[in-house]
């Protein structure tokens, strides 16, 4: 960096989410940051990178010479996750990465030997395979002679006070200098901050008008009247356990079934019998008719005492049923058929409330295709995680 520029490599470099992190700390730091290689294999995101950074993006990581390109102070990679062999270490653990995308990353590492590198995986990567991946991986970049962190680094946003429930790994690594080890002791505690209670996904909603096509269908709503009606007309108001409609009223032997399924299932039927009355009526005028789909006739009440609606908190149309949770997070980000719904607003997020909660800045331009875009987004890091990591191993490392 002794041009005060702070040069970098993204690899599987997605729309950009690394980028954006460096850049704003290279901001702060009256620096100015430079990739120097970009990869990207997916065409749809080099179309927004291009968009938005206006630079040259490689293709295939696989084909590319790392000695092609100029060296960096960085490098970045969101590379998938994928199994390694479980033969242990043979001429050494950058061996047994052969045949995987995360090879690639060991050739850059190996032959630019670039100060720092920063990962970042799905956090399941830290438990893959029984743990044999993850050991593989840290083996190798410690093989390379890098300090990286003696526990995983599994991170939400919702540890800096963003209302965004999603975990990944990151794997911050610093090249060692007289073998003398890099300490990361410290940086755990800029994420220690887990009191989701304390959030509130309003932070994060647009005042601005948002397209229609983002509200709720008439059938939809009809499903949520249906179910609010319900909740407004039973006894006990914290559920801990799925409703099930269709055993309501119904007497028959389940005592083959699985004990989890049993426990349900009488659980239903306590439900019923203690709101016997009003269910009979709440039956007939909702759940004999054909259109309702048979996922919709379950009930998930997550929401504790902290709602009286389900128009009050986060709302899912997902395979097990209508979910009723809390508005203090979000726990999922794609799909818009499974993407959350604001109860009060009665509506889903819009992309661009997408990408505040993933901390990209208002001006960033993305698909013009809103499920891409959703995808996109679902798939990307959070800026505000990737700046903070970035953040300590730099400054702690100004010797």
């Amino acid at each position: 960096m002794g041009d005060n520029t702070i040069k970098f490599a993204d690899l599987f470099a997605g729309i950009g989410g690394f980028h954006l992190a460096v850049s704003k700390f290279a901001k702060e730091k009256n620096k100015k940051s430079l990739p120097v290689v970009v990869s990207e294999n997916d065409l749809d995101a080099q179309l927004v990178y291009k968009k938005n950074f206006h630079t040259d993006i490689c293709g295939d990581i696989r084909t590319l010479n790392p000695t092609d390109f100029p060296d960096f102070d960085i490098l970045f990679a969101g590379f998938p996750c994928q199994p390694f062999s479980k033969g242990g270490k043979r001429e050494g653990f950058a061996d047994d990465t052969r045949g995987t995308l995360f090879f690639d990353v060991v050739r850059f590492l190996q032959e630019k030997k670039p100060k720092y590198f920063l990962l970042e995986n799905v956090s399941n990567l830290v438990s893959h395979d029984n743990g044999n991946t993850y050991a593989i991986i840290t083996g190798a970049l410690r093989e390379l002679g890098y300090s990286i962190p003696d526990k995983p680094l599994v991170i939400s946003p919702v540890s800096i006070g963003i209302p965004s429930l999603r975990s990944r790994v990151y794997i911050p690594g610093v090249l060692q200098h007289d073998n003398q080890e890099f300490d990361f002791s410290k940086i755990y505690s800029i994420f220690q901050n887990n009191n989701k209670n304390d959030l509130s996904i309003y932070t994060i909603i647009s005042n601005d008008p948002v397209d229609e096509k983002y509200y709720i269908s008439d059938y939809e709503k009809n499903v949520l009247d249906m179910w609010d009606e319900f909740y407004q007309g039973i006894e006990q108001k914290v559920i801990g356990f799925p409703v099930w409609s269709e055993e309501f009223g119904v007497d028959y032997d389940y005592s083959d079934l699985p004990r989890w399924k049993q426990n349900f299932i009488q659980k239903n039927r306590d439900l019923y019998n203690a709101n016997k009355q009003f269910l009979d009526l709440w039956l007939k005028k909702y759940i004999g008719f054909t259109e309702l789909k048979k996922t919709h006739k379950k009930f998930e009440w997550q929401a504790g005492t902290h709602c009286h609606s389900v128009y009050d908190g986060l709302i899912q149309f997902r395979p097990s049923g209508i979910r009723v949770k809390r508005p203090n997070y979000f726990s999922t980000l794609v799909a818009m058929n499974h993407s959350q719904i604001v109860g009060p607003l009665k509506r889903r997020l819009s992309p661009q409330e997408t990408q505040r909660l993933q901390s990209f800045p208002r001006n960033f331009m993305l698909h013009p295709d809103d499920r891409v875009a959703l995808k996109q987004l679902g798939n990307a890091v959070n800026v505000e995680v990737v700046y903070n990591i970035i953040k300590f191993i730099f400054e702690h490392d100004e010797s």
